[in-house]
């Protein structure tokens, strides 16, 4: 029997994520709330073989530990992030032994993003709805735009000082464009250029379930 523990429910839900990673006769997983510091020392009493982090605690409670998660992959667990928290951890320990996945991973890793901030959203601690919009989900939708030929360069650059001047809890779309200088039509060609744009984050964390899916095959 092999046994994972998913930490998501805010880029993916729990109910998302079960269709892509369930349990069967061989496999067990357990999924948890986003991951914060302490976690990871009481959830190894469940002797997990796989670890998958996609969401963790910013603000709210500490971050889980860099330290912590070295200790859970030296003592032989699988360890593999990506979207959020998990993402930005692996791209800091993917020489030690943990596994990145994904656009924000490789964001990361390779240095355009730097920021925790730009993960960062305003949650529901109830029902984990996102309350505010990440950063890297709009910066990824305003490149796309450009190439797209929706905005310019730097209509792009304005739109991302806009969001990343505005504190994370209170930053989404709506916001941003209305303190732009973009002329109404571009605003509702954009507009209808969002509503359409996939999530990153939430393809991010379907990619690391279809990761572990595929181990245990």
């Amino acid at each position: 029997m092999v046994k994972i523990i998913i930490y998501c429910g805010l880029s993916v839900p729990y109910d998302e994520a079960k269709e892509i990673l369930d349990s069967h006769d061989d496999v067990e997983v357990i999924y948890k709330r986003p991951i914060k510091r302490g976690d990871l020392g009481v959830d190894m009493k469940e002797n997990p073989d796989i670890i998958g982090i996609i969401d963790g605690v910013f603000h709210q409670n500490s971050s889980v530990g860099h330290k912590e998660l070295l200790k859970v992959i030296d003592s032989g667990v699988t360890v593999v992030g990506a979207s959020s928290m998990g993402a930005l951890r692996a791209s800091e320990l993917d020489t030690l032994g943990m596994i990145g996945i994904g656009y924000v991973y490789e964001q990361y890793a390779t240095g355009k993003v730097a920021s925790d901030d730009d993960v960062a959203v305003m949650l529901d601690s109830e029902t984990l709805e996102s309350l505010s919009e990440p950063l890297i989900n709009m910066d990824y939708v305003f490149t796309n735009a450009v190439k797209e030929n929706i905005i310019s360069q730097s209509q792009k650059d304005e739109l991302i000082q806009i969001a990343k001047s505005t504190f994370y809890p209170k930053r989404n779309y709506a916001q941003t464009l209305a303190k732009s200088d973009l002329d109404d039509d571009t605003k509702t060609r954009l507009i209808d250029f969002i509503r359409t744009s996939p999530d990153i984050k939430k393809e991010d964390g379907k990619e690391l379930l279809r990761y572990i899916a595929d181990m245990v095959k």
